[in-house]
């Protein structure tokens, strides 16, 4: 484990400017950035204290935001938009993934975009390589989707085994057909006023949605996000930038993460830590979308688990105005946002408007 003692040392040491060169001070560029890097190593750092929840009526109940149902319109309406464009066309939008490896996770991830996929009316492409494949097969599994004019969308099932170079792999996807949003350039638009990326990623994407369809005010309001992946935390934070809140990210070596999150309007927890968010975090009457999927087991349970989110639901639901429910809620709203991405992806592909 690494402490924060040793972190600050590390960075100070990394942060010199400057160096004694034959008597006089040679001024240096900051290190690289890569080299500040460090993994979020959550359970060491997040103690959880004995501060009481707020309180609040004993009644109090906060509304369940429901992303299956949101989802579901989505969907429906997807579905509409493909019937016509294959009436107009004679084609459908695809839709192909990369799996390495035998996840379970990721198995049931894929299973759910395939269903999804035939329920609209995608055509679905699946490229399965073993763990022990090398970086160019994925790569030439891409670039043989690149090519391919009946594929508009293209994703890399993540997390790739820890031997893969994840960015030299996702570089070599077609911006075009990038329907997660992780390519270099589409984060970069993000991150950029005035840029607009070809797609946002799906999640933060879906959080987004969930947050405009319940009437929630984002302009101006304090929102904090509980992890900062590539993936997730660090595009949602963009995002919601992008729609003028004030953003704050909490990630493992920040300092007094409950004062902090205690103060947002719009909490959104992406660590992936199960109930790692507890009722003294939150603000009465902020809006908490939980992103994070954690099986813990449950023998009473079909499969022998059972899955939580990142946030204490049992304490939260009493302290917060709205919630999402893990499994229900961000999870139905990611896969609408594939669906929907791709479907922009082959508009945009069959100029077909």
């Amino acid at each position: 484990m690494i402490g924060m003692r040793t972190v600050r040392r590390m960075i100070s040491l990394l942060s010199r400017t400057s160096q004694i060169r034959n008597g006089s001070r040679i001024p240096k560029s900051s290190p690289p950035l890569v080299s500040l890097d460090l993994p979020d190593e959550w359970s060491s750092n997040f103690i959880h204290s004995d501060s009481p929840p707020p309180k609040c009526s004993d009644n109090a109940t906060a509304r369940i935001i429901d992303g299956i149902s949101e989802a579901e319109q989505i969907r429906s309406s997807i579905a509409v938009e493909v019937s016509r464009m294959k009436e107009s066309t004679g084609k459908v939008p695809g839709l192909a993934v990369v799996l390495v490896g035998q996840r379970q996770d990721s198995l049931a991830y894929v299973r759910k975009k395939i269903m999804a996929c035939h329920e609209v009316g995608f055509r679905f492409s699946l490229s399965e390589l073993p763990e022990s494949c090398t970086e160019e097969e994925v790569c030439d599994a891409l670039s043989n989707y690149n090519k391919d004019a009946s594929i508009h969308g293209i994703l890399v099932q993540l997390p790739l085994p820890q031997h893969f170079d994840e960015g030299k792999i996702l570089n070599v996807l077609s911006l075009e057909k990038d329907v997660d949003g992780f390519h270099p350039l589409n984060i970069g638009n993000l991150a950029i006023q005035g840029r607009e990326p070809l797609f946002i990623p799906c999640t933060p994407k879906g959080c987004i949605q969930l947050l405009l369809r319940s009437d929630v005010e984002i302009v101006g309001k304090r929102a904090v996000v509980i992890g900062r992946s590539n993936i997730v935390g660090l595009p949602t934070f963009l995002l919601l930038q992008r729609h003028h809140a004030t953003v704050s990210i909490v990630h493992a070596y920040s300092e007094n993460p409950e004062m902090i999150t205690r103060e947002a309007d719009i909490l959104v927890a992406a660590a992936g830590v199960p109930n790692l968010v507890r009722g003294s975090w939150l603000k009465p009457g902020a809006i908490v979308l939980d992103v994070g999927i954690n099986p813990i087991e449950d023998p009473e349970s079909e499969n022998g688990y059972r899955l939580i989110g990142d946030v204490c639901f049992e304490e939260a639901v009493k302290i917060a105005s709205a919630i999402t429910p893990v499994p229900g809620g961000v999870g139905p709203m990611t896969v609408a946002m594939l669906l929907q991405n791709t479907l922009e992806a082959a508009k945009r592909a069959l100029h077909f408007t």
